[in-house]
C-alpha cells in the first residue's frame, strides 16, 4: 500500500520528524507533539466513536432481523409441510376406520369384496394404498390382496401387531418387512361381540410421501425429509442419504412445536434446520437449509457495509490529521517564528554589543600603538646618527620587526572599527571585493589552521554596489562558517560574484565537502533545524541568513550531492542611486 503510506506521511506534521533544540529546551510555548496527538485523539473520539457504535448496533440489529426472518420462514415451511403430510395421513386412517366400521368381519374376508374396496380407495386418494389385509387375534392373515403372496402369513411376533392390539390403531415408520420393499402400514383393530377381534392392515408405499416432500419450494439448496426417532431416514433426501440410511444430522429433541435451530457440520458448513413432530406416528419432519444461501444478500450488503465504513473512517481519519496537521503547524509556525525574531534580535544585540566593545577595544589600543609606533621609528632616526648602531643588522631588523607588529595590529583594530560601523542596517555604497576580504579576514586564521585554500573570483562591474554592508557581511559570514565546519580538516572554498544585468548580481559560495543528504536539502533553511545539535548546532544559522537574504530583497537557493559539496547561490538587487548615499565614510576603509 505505498500510495496510502505515502498520502498519511504527508499528512503527518513536519514537526514530528524533528527533535526539539537543546538550546532552547523550554522556549516553545506548548509542547507539539503532545498537542498534536491529544487534539488527533480527541477529535477521532469525538467523530469515530458515535458512528462506530451506531454502525455496529445497527448491524448487528439488521444482522438478527435477518437471521430471524430466516428462521420464520423455515418455521412456517415446516409447519405448512406438516400440516399437509398429517393430514395425509389421517385421511387415509379415516378411510380406514370407516371400512372396518361399515363392513361386516365376514365381507372383508371376501376376497371380492376387500379387492373392491381397495380399488375404492385408490380411486379416491391416489394410488397410495398397495395391498390390504384381514388379519385375526392370532395373527394369522385371513385375507389379502395386493400384489404379494402374503395370504396366511403370521404377525404375531411382528412388533406393530402387538402395539395395535394393546393401541387399537398404528401407523408404522418405513420397513422391508416379507417383501423386502420400503412401505409403511397403517392398521385398524376391531373388537367383535362374541370377544375377539381382527385387524385391518394396509401397506402404504413411500412415493406419495417423496412426491409432496419433492414439491416443496426451497431456498437455500434446501432439503425436505422424514427420519424415525432413531435418526433413519422415512422418505429420499437430496444431500443426507436415501431411505434407511441413517442421516448424517443430530436426531431432534423431542418437541410438541414447530422449532428451528443452527447446526455446523464437521466440515464448518452452517445449516438451518426446522423440524416438527408428527402427531400419532413416528416420523419426525425435517427441513435443513444451507445458511449461507439464506443469508447470501444480507452477506454480500455486509461486505459493502465493511467497505463504506472502511472508507468513511478513512476520509474521516484523513480529514482530522490533515485539520490537526495543518492548524497545529501553523501555530508550531507562529512559534518558531516568534523564537527565530527573538533570536535574531539577541543576535543583533550581540554583535552590537561586540561592535561597540570592538570599536572601544580598537580606540585603547591604537593610543598605545601610536605611541610606539612613534618611539620607534625615533629610535630608528636616532640610529642613523650613529654608526655603531646603523651598521648593526640586528637591531636595524628588531626596530623594523617592531614598526612592522605596529602596522599590522593598526590594521587589525583599523577593520574592527570598519566591522563595528557596519552592524548597523543602512543602504550605502559598497566594494564587493572589499568587502568579501573584510569578512574573509577574520576566518583567515582558522583557514590556515586546517588547510583550507580559498579561490576568490569577482567579476567586474561590482565595486560600487548600494547594499547593507552589515547584512552582506553577516550573510557571507555565516555560509563560510558552516562551509569550514562541514569541510573539517582541509579543503576547498570558491567564492564567485558576476554580474546578472542592470538588476543584481550573483554570489555563489561553494565547498568540497560531505554535501547534505536529500531528505535534509528541502529543510536546512528552516527555523531550528539542524543535522548538527549534538555539536552544540541550534539551527538558527542558515534560517537568520535566509531571512536577511529575504530583508535584502534577494533570493538564495541551495545545491548539494552527497560526497562532492554544497553551494549557495545567492541572487541579490541593487538599489536605485537615489537611495545610496554619494560617498561612504567605509568604502575607502
Amino acid at each position: 500500500m505505498p500510495g496510502i503510506a505515502e498520502m498519511l506521511k504527508q499528512l503527518r506534521p513536519t514537526f514530528l520528524n524533528r527533535r526539539r533544540t537543546e538550546a532552547l529546551p523550554r522556549a516553545y510555548l506548548f509542547n507539539y507533539r503532545r498537542l498534536w496527538g491529544l487534539a488527533v485523539l480527541i477529535l477521532a473520539v469525538v467523530a469515530l466513536l458515535p458512528l462506530l457504535i451506531i454502525t455496529i448496533i445497527n448491524y448487528r440489529v439488521t444482522e438478527r432481523s435477518i437471521e430471524s426472518e430466516a428462521y420464520l420462514r423455515t418455521a412456517n415451511l415446516v409447519a405448512n409441510t406438516h400440516r399437509t403430510i398429517s393430514y395425509f395421513l389421517a385421511q387415509r386412517r379415516a378411510a380406514l376406520d370407516f371400512i372396518i366400521h361399515d363392513n361386516h368381519r365376514d365381507d372383508l374376508q371376501d376376497p371380492g369384496r376387500l379387492a373392491m374396496l381397495l380399488h375404492n380407495l385408490n380411486q379416491s386418494f391416489g394410488e397410495g394404498f398397495v395391498d390390504l389385509g384381514i388379519i385375526g387375534a392370532d395373527g394369522q392373515q385371513r385375507a389379502y390382496v395386493g400384489p404379494y403372496a402374503l395370504k396366511h402369513v403370521d404377525y404375531k411376533d411382528q412388533p406393530w401387531f402387538h402395539h395395535v392390539q394393546t393401541e387399537g390403531d398404528y401407523i408404522s415408520d418405513v420397513f422391508l418387512g416379507f417383501r423386502q420393499v420400503p412401505h409403511l402400514v397403517i392398521a385398524i383393530k376391531q373388537d367383535c361381540p362374541d370377544g375377539g377381534c381382527y385387524v385391518l392392515r394396509a401397506s402404504l408405499g413411500i412415493g406419495p410421501f417423496a412426491e409432496l416432500l419433492s414439491g416443496i419450494e426451497l431456498s437455500g439448496r434446501g432439503d425436505a425429509f422424514m427420519v424415525n426417532a432413531q435418526g433413519v431416514l422415512q422418505s429420499p433426501s437430496r444431500y443426507h442419504g436415501d431411505v434407511l440410511q441413517p442421516m448424517n444430522l443430530p436426531v431432534p429433541q423431542a418437541s410438541v412445536h414447530t422449532e428451528v435451530m443452527a447446526h455446523t457440520t464437521e466440515g464448518g458448513e452452517s445449516l438451518l434446520i426446522g423440524y416438527r413432530f408428527i402427531e400419532n406416528t413416528p416420523f419426525i419432519l425435517m427441513i435443513v437449509k444451507k445458511k449461507e444461501d439464506l443469508l447470501s444478500h444480507w452477506y454480500k450488503t455486509r461486505v459493502r457495509l465493511r467497505i463504506f465504513l472502511a472508507l468513511s473512517v478513512s476520509a474521516i481519519v484523513a480529514v482530522i490529521l490533515g485539520m490537526v496537521s495543518f492548524i497545529v503547524g501553523r501555530v508550531h509556525l507562529a512559534d518558531e517564528k516568534r523564537l527565530a525574531t527573538l533570536h535574531q534580535m539577541e543576535y543583533a544585540n550581540k554583535m552590537a554589543t561586540i561592535g561597540r566593545m570592538a570599536a572601544s577595544v580598537a580606540h585603547e589600543i591604537n593610543n598605545p600603538l601610536a605611541i610606539v609606533g612613534e618611539k620607534a621609528g625615533l629610535i630608528k632616526d636616532l640610529f642613523t646618527f650613529k654608526a655603531a648602531y646603523s651598521e648593526d643588522p640586528k637591531l636595524v631588523g628588531l626596530i623594523d620587526n617592531i614598526i612592522t607588529a605596529v602596522q599590522r595590529a593598526g590594521r587589525i583594530t583599523k577593520r574592527l572599527l570598519t566591522f563595528a560601523r557596519n552592524l548597523e542596517a543602512k543602504i550605502e555604497r559598497v566594494n564587493l571585493p572589499e568587502t568579501i576580504q573584510e569578512v574573509l579576514s577574520f576566518v583567515e586564521r582558522d583557514a590556515q589552521h586546517r588547510n583550507i585554500q580559498i579561490d576568490t573570483r569577482i567579476g567586474p562591474g561590482l565595486e560600487a554596489l548600494c547594499l547593507d554592508r552589515g547584512k552582506l557581511q553577516q550573510v557571507i559570514l555565516n555560509i563560510v562558517n558552516n562551509a569550514f565546519a562541514a569541510m573539517g580538516q582541509s579543503g576547498q572554498l570558491k567564492i564567485e560574484a558576476a554580474p546578472t544585468g542592470s538588476a543584481g548580481f550573483r554570489l555563489s559560495i561553494c565547498d568540497n565537502g560531505p554535501g547534505i543528504a536529500p531528505e535534509d536539502l528541502s529543510r536546512i533553511f528552516e527555523p531550528f533545524y539542524s543535522t548538527k545539535k549534538s555539536q552544540g548546532g541550534t539551527g538558527l544559522g542558515l534560517a537568520i541568513t535566509y531571512s536577511l537574504i529575504q530583508e535584502m530583497g534577494g533570493k538564495i537557493r541551495v545545491e548539494s550531492r552527497l560526497g562532492e559539496g554544497t553551494c549557495f547561490v545567492m541572487d541579490l538587487p541593487l538599489n536605485s542611486e537615489t537611495t545610496c548615499p554619494k560617498a561612504s565614510p567605509c568604502a575607502s576603509s
